[in-house]
């Protein structure tokens, strides 16, 4: 994804020497060790590679420099993977680009961000974190994954669901501390989504009844915009913000532009008040695509301050020491200072807190 005088467009299928020909702001590109690997379709459903995305691999191995690319990496993985060196080197080269089809239609693909650190970064603990981005940036990265998303479902017709996730610094299980996120397609949707749906089926107002309208309720709200509401997470075992689309389009990617700025713009000023220095996971979740029920898109970000040890293991009782209340604080706090400084949208709506009397009354959000 390459932004030019302020524009932003895809340069899909590029060969490898057209890569320097622009500055991709973010790039996607297939994850080295799947989750659900390419082998796992083929053997298990009989799944093919689609004509366009054939015909795209051909090109790239039909050029000297992207054939020479894919056998480092089968190369590199088998090595990875613990084959033997003599075994390795009397491969053929057809033997190996027999395993080229997962770095071209493998259901886990990476987005990867452009900076490493922040720009102008004097220390190499300047990290470039989602919320370091500019609110343009984020509204790109997040616009480019709602594709990939609907890319994924399109070209594997078995998957009934793309799991997305970031995850940052490595304390929340991230390799490498460099921006990206990861998603995968899936033939199950898991246990935790299954349990779900059937409360959703039994109650078609679920998400309104216990989370939007009870965060309501319990003076939760952090923040909202006309698209989307955030607010203080609750029954997590990690401190969490939750941001909830308004929109009555439950798929992402056929949300308009305004509705998936609106997202963005939250998620982006959660991040941001969060800061680089918190290990976190950004988890996705949307309506599956076989699913006859409406199911809104949100998306958490859970803190990885604590680590579970054999208390928690011992007795499923989960400590938490930081209460929603104190999350609501804390973010709503550093909305306000980011908001001022113009590093987070201008619509976003912030919840203030308003006191006729010291510990006279409870948090009155009042957005403004």
């Amino acid at each position: 994804m390459v932004r030019e005088n302020g524009t932003w467009f895809t340069r899909p299928g590029l060969l490898p020497s057209q890569l320097g020909q622009s500055v991709a702001e973010f790039r996607r590109v297939p994850n080295l060790f799947e989750i659900v690997s390419f082998d796992y379709w083929r053997e298990n459903y009989g799944f093919q590679i689609d004509p366009e995305t054939n015909a795209r691999m051909q090109d790239y191995l039909a050029d000297p420099a992207g054939r020479d690319h894919v056998l480092s990496i089968v190369r590199t993985r088998l090595k990875a993977a613990g084959k033997p060196a003599e075994e390795l080197e009397a491969m053929t080269e057809e033997q190996l680009l027999e395993r080229a089809g997962g770095y071209f239609a493998g259901g886990h693909d990476l987005i990867i961000g452009r900076r490493h650190y922040v720009d102008g970064a004097t220390h190499d603990n300047q990290l470039a974190s989602s919320g370091t981005l500019s609110v343009d940036e984020h509204r790109a990265l997040i616009r480019f994954t709602t594709q990939a998303v609907a890319d994924l479902y399109a070209r594997n017709r078995y998957a009934p669901y793309v799991a997305v996730f970031q995850n940052w610094l490595k304390p929340a299980g991230a390799s490498f501390d460099h921006l990206h996120k990861q998603l995968v397609a899936i033939d199950e949707r898991g246990v935790h989504a299954e349990e779900e749906i059937a409360r959703l089926r039994a109650n078609p107002n679920m998400y309104n009844e216990w989370a939007v309208d009870y965060a309501n309720y319990h003076n939760l709200i952090i923040a909202e915009n006309d698209y989307a509401v955030a607010f203080a997470g609750f029954g997590h075992r990690y401190p969490t913000l939750e941001i909830y689309s308004k929109s009555a389009t439950p798929e992402p990617w056929l949300q308009t532009d305004d509705e998936i700025g609106g997202m963005s713009d939250l998620m982006h000023a959660c991040h941001a008040a969060t800061g680089p220095d918190v290990p976190c996971n950004e988890e996705w979740h949307h309506k599956p695509i076989d699913l006859d029920i409406p199911m809104p898109w949100r998306v958490m970000i859970k803190w990885r301050v604590s680590n579970l040890a054999g208390f928690e293991g011992g007795t499923k009782i989960y400590l938490n020491t930081l209460s929603p209340q104190n999350i609501r604080d804390r973010v709503v706090s550093a909305m306000f200072s980011l908001r001022d400084e113009g590093r987070i949208a201008p619509t976003i709506r912030i919840a203030t807190e308003a006191y006729v009397e010291r510990n006279c009354l409870k948090y009155n959000p009042v957005l403004r």
